[in-house]
This record gives C-alpha cells, sequence and structure tokens, in this order.
C-alpha cells in the first residue's frame, strides 16, 4: 500500500513542483504579507500574567489525567475488556498507518512553506527551521491529542457497558462525559500552551510565521485525519448494519466480521477526527484573531488586545471545568436514586450553565483587563462592554445551535417522528425524503441563527470599536467565532460522549457476556451486585440515542466557528493585498467585477466536488467490506460465536485501504486548487483578478457551512429513527427496522464523512490560501504566476477524475 502510495506521491510532487522552482530562479522581493508580522513587545506583567495561564493549562492538564486514571480504576468483567483491548488494539494499527500517511503529505506543505518562508521571506536557513518545526509540531499535536482520545474512550466503553448491570443510570451519564471532559481539558490545554510558547519564547519577527506554521500544520493533521477516519467509519458501518437485512442477524452480532472493525471506525471517525479537528479549530480560530489585531488594531494597544484574548481562552478551562462540577452535583440531586432517566437532560443542562458561567466571567475579566483606568479604557471607558457582549454572542450560540440541532435530530423531535412515520407506510423511500427534508429545513432554521448573531456583533461594533481599530466589524465577527469556542472543552467532551456509548452497546453483545456459564453469581460474588441484563441493553440502547444527539450538536459549532472565523482570516489577507497592491478592500469584493463571480462559482463547485468524492470513497470500500462479510460470514449452528479476530482485521485492513485512497485524492486536488486559484489571481494585467481567490475563500466557507449543516442533521434525523423503532417501538428486525437501517446507511457518509470534514477542508483552504496568495501578488512570481496556476488547476482536474473513476466499483477485480 505505502510503496503504491509514495509512488503516486512522487509521480505528483514533480507537477507539483514544477511551476514552483520556476521561481527559484528569478529575483526575489520582500513585501509586507501576513506571515510577515511581528508580535508586539510585551511588559514584564503582560509576560508574567500569560506565565501564569500556562501554568492554568497545567493544572488542567492534571485535572484531565485524574479523570483518565479514575476511570481506568473503574472495574469490569474481564470478557467487556478483552472486547475493548481488541479494539483499541486495532485502532493503533489505523493511528499508525495514519501517521505514516500524514509523514507524506507534510512534504507537500513544507515545500511550500520552506518556499515561501526561505525565498520571498528570507528568513534565512534558521528562520525556516524553526517555522517548520512549528509546522510539525502542530501535526503532531492533532496526531497526539487523536492518540489520547482514542484511548480514553476505549477504556470507557467497556467500563460503561459493564456498569449498565448495575441498573443505575446515573453512572452510565458519569463515566462517558468524564471520559469527554478528560479529552476537552487536555486538548485545549495543550493548543494553548504551544500557542503561548509561541508568543512568549519565539523572537517577535518570527513569531507571525510561526503561528501561521503551526496553524497549517494542526489543519494539515486535522483535514486528514478527519476525512479518512470519516470515511474509514462509514466503510464499516455501512458494511455491518446491511448484514442485518441480508441475515437477518441482530445489532452487534459478533459473527458479523463487520462489528470489530466498525467499533474500530467509531473510535477514527467519532474519536480520532474530532479531536484532532477540535484542537485545529481552537488554534485557527485563534491565529486568525492573532492576525487581525496586528493588522488593524492601534500600535500601542496591540499586545493589550493579545494579552486580553490569550487571558480569555486560559479562563474557558476555568469555566468548562466548574460547570462541570456544578452539573454532576446538579444530576446526582436530581437523578442519584432515579432508575430511569433521559441522558440528554442533564447534557443539556451542562451547555447552558458552562454557557451563562462563561458569560459572566467574560464581562468580569474584561472589566478589569480593558475597563476604567487601563490603557484601551483611557481610549474609551465602554469598550470593555462592547468587546464582552460580543463575544457573548458567540457563546450563547454555542447554547442555541445545540438547541435548534435538537429539533432536527433528537428521538423525541417531531422531525424523527415524522421519518419514523413516514417509514410505516412508505418504507425506505419516505424514510429517505423525510430526513432530506430535516436537513433542509436545519439548515434554514441555523442560517438564520447565524444571521441574528452576527448582525448583533456587527451592530455591537459599530458604537465605538472603531475607536481602536480598522474595520471593527470584522473583528466583531472573530470574536463570535471566539465566544463559540468559549465553553471548548464542554463542547469537545459532549462530541466524545457519543463514541463512548455507541462502543460500550457494541461491547456488551461482542462480550457474549449473558451466555457465560454462571456468571450472575460470579458478578455477584466478585463485583458485588446481582445483574440485571434486560435493563442494561435498554439503558446502553437509550443512552446511545443521547450520544447521537449531541455528537449531532457539536458538529454545526465547529463548522460555523470555521466558517465565521474564516471570515477574519480572509479579511486578512485584504489587508495585505491592500498593503502590498494598493487595493481598498471595498474594491476587491465588488459585484460587477466578473472575477469575484467566477471565484464564487469556483468555490461552489469545489464544495460539492468534495461531497461526491469522500461519499464515492465510502460507497465502494462499503462494497468491498460487503462483498468480504457476506463471503466470510459464518451463521451454522455448530460455528464459533465468538468474533473472528482474522476476519475482522482484514475488514479494517479494507477500511484502511479505501480511507487513504480517499484521502491522498481529495488531498493533493483540495491543495492544487488553492495553489491554481491563487496564482491565477495574480495581478498580471492590472488588479481586478485578485477578487477570484477572495470570492473562492469566501465561497468555499458559505456554500461548505449549509452543506455541512444539511447533511450532519439530516444523517442524524435517519440515525436517531432507527434508535426511536429498535428502543421505543421495539421493531427489530421487522420491515419497518430494515426501512429505517436503509436511511441510517445512506446518512452514515452524510453526517460523519462530508459534513464534518467540510470543516477542516475550509481552514485548511483559507491558511494553505494566504501563502498561496502571498507568493501569487509578490513581485518576483506575479507574471508567472498564472502560467503556474494553470500548471495546478490541471493537477487538480486530474485528482478530481481519479476520485471517482480511480475509485469506481469493478465487479472483475477481486481484492
Amino acid at each position: 500500500m505505502y510503496s503504491r502510495l509514495k509512488r503516486l506521491l512522487k509521480k505528483t510532487t514533480e507537477v507539483l513542483l514544477t511551476s514552483t522552482l520556476i521561481t527559484a530562479f528569478t529575483p526575489l522581493s520582500a513585501f509586507a504579507g501576513e506571515a510577515d508580522l511581528s508580535t508586539p513587545e510585551l511588559t514584564r506583567g503582560q509576560n508574567n500574567l500569560l506565565y501564569l495561564g500556562m501554568l492554568v493549562c497545567l493544572l488542567g492538564m492534571l485535572f484531565g489525567l485524574i479523570q483518565f486514571i479514575r476511570i481506568r480504576k473503574i472495574r469490569a468483567h474481564k470478557s467487556m475488556l478483552e472486547v475493548a483491548d481488541t479494539i483499541y488494539e486495532t485502532c493503533k494499527t489505523y493511528l499508525v498507518q495514519q501517521g505514516k500517511f500524514l509523514a507524506l503529505l507534510l512534504v507537500f506543505i513544507g515545500v511550500c512553506i520552506a518556499f515561501y518562508f526561505g525565498f520571498l521571506q528570507d528568513k534565512g536557513a534558521g528562520g525556516v527551521i524553526l517555522i517548520l518545526a512549528w509546522t510539525v509540531v502542530g501535526i503532531l499535536g492533532s496526531y497526539g491529542v487523536a492518540w489520547y482520545g482514542i484511548r480514553m474512550n476505549t477504556l470507557a466503553n467497556s467500563r460503561m457497558a459493564f456498569s449498565a448491570l448495575e441498573k443505575k443510570p446515573l453512572k452510565l451519564l458519569c463515566i462517558p462525559l468524564d471520559s469527554g471532559m478528560s479529552i476537552g481539558v487536555i486538548l485545549i490545554c495543550v493548543e494553548l500552551i504551544m500557542m503561548l510558547a509561541i508568543l512568549l519564547f519565539v523572537p517577535r519577527e518570527l513569531a507571525g510565521a510561526s503561528f501561521i506554521g503551526f496553524a497549517i500544520g494542526e489543519s494539515l493533521g486535522a483535514s486528514a485525519l478527519r476525512i479518512a477516519g470519516g470515511i474509514f467509519t462509514k466503510i464499516a458501518d455501512i458494511g455491518s448494519d446491511l448484514m442485518k437485512i441480508v441475515f437477518k442477524i441482530k445489532e452487534d452480532d459478533p459473527r458479523n466480521p463487520g462489528v470489530i472493525a466498525d467499533c474500530t471506525g467509531d473510535n477514527a471517525g467519532d474519536s480520532v477526527g474530532p479531536t484532532a479537528d477540535g484542537f485545529e479549530t481552537y488554534g485557527v480560530t485563534g491565529v486568525a484573531l492573532i492576525t487581525f489585531i496586528v493588522l488593524a488594531v492601534a500600535g500601542g494597544l496591540q499586545s493589550h488586545m493579545l494579552v486580553w484574548i490569550f487571558t480569555m481562552r486560559v479562563l474557558m478551562i476555568v469555566t468548562s471545568i466548574g460547570a462541570f462540577y456544578i452539573n454532576k452535583l446538579l444530576s446526582k440531586i436530581r437523578f442519584g436514586r432515579k432508575i430511569h432517566m433521559d441522558f440528554e437532560k442533564p447534557l443539556t443542562s451542562l451547555v447552558w450553565i458552562t454557557s451563562a458561567l462563561s458569560i459572566a466571567v467574560t464581562f468580569l475579566i474584561s472589566f478589569l483587563m480593558l475597563g476604567p483606568e487601563t490603557a484601551i479604557g483611557d481610549r474609551s471607558g465602554h469598550l470593555w462592554v462592547l468587546l464582552a457582549a460580543i463575544i457573548s454572542c458567540g457563546t450563547l450560540g454555542a447554547a442555541l445551535i445545540p438547541e435548534f440541532t435538537k429539533i432536527f435530530t433528537s428521538p423525541k423531535s417531531i422531525h424523527v417522528k415524522e421519518t419514523v412515520a413516514a417509514s410505516k407506510e412508505g418504507g425506505a423511500s419516505l424514510n429517505i425524503l423525510s430526513g432530506l427534508v430535516a436537513g433542509n429545513f436545519s439548515a434554514f432554521w441555523k442560517g438564520m441563527v447565524f444571521i441574528v448573531l452576527m448582525f448583533a456583533a456587527y451592530s455591537v461594533s459599530r458604537l465605538g470599536l472603531g475607536d481602536i481599530m480598522d474595520y471593527p466589524s470584522i473583528f466583531a465577527f472573530g470574536l463570535v467565532a471566539f465566544g463559540f469556542l468559549g465553553m471548548g472543552p464542554v463542547t469537545i467532551a459532549v462530541d466524545s460522549y457519543g463514541p463512548v456509548t455507541d462502543n460500550a452497546q457494541s461491547i456488551y453483545e461482542l462480550s457474549l457476556i449473558e451466555e457465560i456459564p454462571g456468571i450472575e453469581k460470579e458478578i455477584e460474588s466478585s463485583f458485588g451486585f446481582k445483574p440485571d441484563f434486560e435493563s442494561a441493553k435498554y439503558y446502553l440502547e437509550a443512552n446511545d440515542g443521547a450520544g447521537n444527539t449531541f455528537k449531532a450538536t457539536a458538529k454545526p459549532v465547529l463548522i460555523g466557528t470555521a466558517v465565521v472565523g474564516a471570515t477574519t482570516m480572509i479579511f486578512s489577507l485584504i489587508l495585505v493585498i491592500k498593503n502590498v497592491l494598493g487595493v481598498q478592500p471595498e474594491a476587491v469584493l465588488n459585484i460587477l467585477n466578473p472575477y469575484t463571480l467566477l471565484g464564487f462559482l469556483c468555490g461552489g463547485a469545489v464544495i460539492y466536488w468534495f461531497t461526491g468524492a469522500s461519499t464515492q470513497a465510502v460507497s465502494t470500500g462499503a462494497y468491498r467490506a460487503v462483498e468480504y462479510i457476506k463471503r466470510n460470514i459464518r451463521l451454522e449452528e455448530d460455528s464459533n460465536r465468538r468474533a473472528s479476530i482474522d476476519k475482522s482485521k482484514e475488514v479494517v485492513r479494507i477500511c484502511t485501504q479505501y480511507a487513504q485512497k480517499g484521502m491522498l485524492n481529495i488531498f493533493i486536488a483540495v491543495f492544487s486548487f488553492a495553489l491554481a486559484f491563487a496564482f491565477l489571481s495574480a495581478p498580471r494585467n492590472g488588479t481586478d483578478s485578485v477578487a477570484l481567490f477572495i470570492a473562492y475563500l469566501i465561497s468555499i466557507a458559505v456554500f461548505g457551512l449549509y452543506q455541512a449543516i444539511f447533511m450532519a442533521n439530516a444523517g442524524g434525523c435517519w440515525d436517531n429513527a432507527k434508535k426511536v423503532v429498535e428502543v421505543e417501538l421495539k421493531q427489530k428486525g421487522t420491515e419497518l427496522h430494515d426501512a429505517t437501517v436503509v436511511g441510517d446507511t445512506v446518512g452514515d457518509p452524510f453526517k460523519d464523512t462530508s459534513s464534518v470534514a467540510l470543516n477542516p477542508i475550509i481552514k485548511f483552504t483559507t491558511l494553505f490560501g494566504l501563502l498561496a496568495m502571498e507568493i501569487a501578488i509578490s513581485d518576483s512570481f506575479k507574471d508567472a504566476a498564472p502560467f503556474a496556476g494553470i500548471v495546478f488547476l490541471g493537477c487538480a482536474l486530474v485528482f478530481v477524475w481519479r476520485s471517482f473513476y480511480r475509485m469506481r466499483i469493478n465487479n472483475k477485480t477481486r481484492r
């Protein structure tokens, strides 16, 4: 597999470097670019405050470690621990392969970064090495938190599965939530420590470039892990689910070789992807704000704004942990002695408590740092209120968006009930149509939420932010994205809740614990309670429904952050164009300029290609998985009831193969499109053409937002419609259940492949596009840039072609 990848990468690199090498022999000139920015000098007091922030981050990591140890100490039956260990081992194999794959992808980015900073920016060998080192640190950060997330979840899943036997539903809430908080807090703390290290220890003249390199690295890592993980998990999920219809077997039947692969996929897609994605989201949004502050805020106030931003980022850790313990106490009071509970209620209360606490702390800290008798307060005594109010718009949005998501995806929602009702008479056809309706309506209503939040932020920004900065409304949009992340650890925690609940249900079935001779007496003597098998299965299925819902709630928050934050990063690029070419921002996006319309059309086209390419990879891979499982499943009465590890590993191999093939085509095409449209925007004959790439980036963000929300919520609706049939109606194995399973398999790549991967794709395109555009508008390259752009466009189109025609199902070829 890797020899083929290396050969393909070698050929592709030759094409990609052709145009780049042209410039190595042209005269070089320095220009004021975004990555050429120097961070302001900090006072001793400001440095000390940031050192204190690093200490808080270290304490946050200690909290995460304590949660890890607590989960690991929870006892479980060896039959379940063995299954969990098998899942973890297959996850390790997958992640090691992905690590090698990331190393290969780094070559592409490394060449461009080295060329830009080494030649065009003339940073010198030491500077280029430092920037490349931070790029590698960004990749390792995304990769490292993915490892931690998968280890945490594979510890929690078996403990939760066994705890279900105790008939204590509150414990089934605490285990996945504790593990999720551990992941969320450690993720934010690691990311903040890295960014604080750049701000405090990297020379000021290299800090801006190091931030950009770090952000590109973590974006690259997140993109690869999110896309490949999304393809992997849905190949396995579809392969496993379709066997329920074909062979009329139960959910997670151990004889089905796809079940272990499905469990691995739950972690690859719903744990590895989101943790890497979350790590990148917080880093990239921070870099966008830092860039804008240095470009647009009055020089003497830049350091105060930077320290304020980082202080707010650190305090999100404190408020999230505080809200976690408050909610834990309230949940114990409300549900401690109950044997039935709605698992969504404590998760909802956690989100709202965190939001309220974060808003209160935002106003308090803003008053202390930016209020009267401070450098910014002396300019205008009410700016602290404006800034806090704008951030609070985002924080409120992070609580509102999950509520809107539940309208379309919760098992109790009207749309999910409508989908179930349609399935009763119309089968899979009406099931699919109803899910599409839910997805479309969700895109409309959530779009309205984003519009209201951004308009509110814009209105507040007009009340005085212009006193300290240029283009205050754009900074306000960036602060809204920042506010979305104000409850970051909790957002990651409720997202990580889902894969634990999903895996726990599978582990329960795979362990065959009910069939172990003398198991009731063994559990009573060894663990001190009498197991209740029927209640355990009900609890696990009901909690899985809550997990599905809250997985769905986190997706629009992350994609919304990507889009709103991208506006700030894009406008930073517009300011660079203004500084280099003298083109005023209002002239860049003129609707009368044909390049603007062309750019919008290009962005929309790329989004729809990406959706098709990622789904095609799932479709072909699932075909291969189903083909293999059908030939190798053994359902005879005398067949072994336990899962076959060898057969399961073969399904994992198939999933990994098609995940990496699909990822390679997609990544090189996205990479090439960014370079192509940036270079084609070079001002060779006038400056009108620069609008092409700016419009392309905006179009990617806007089309991507609505496509992602539509697909995520349609998929969530189909998923929980199946869950309603299984848990509430108890109609497994019926025609109604078959119809909802078909709908769920359609929704799988919608919600867990294409939609979620659009988030890192938007940010990677925007970040990498910054470097590409700065190369394109340089005096030394702008004349050759359009020709290089044609070469890269040709390369992109080759891989667009490959993403379907080289990924087609070929019945004559059996692998």
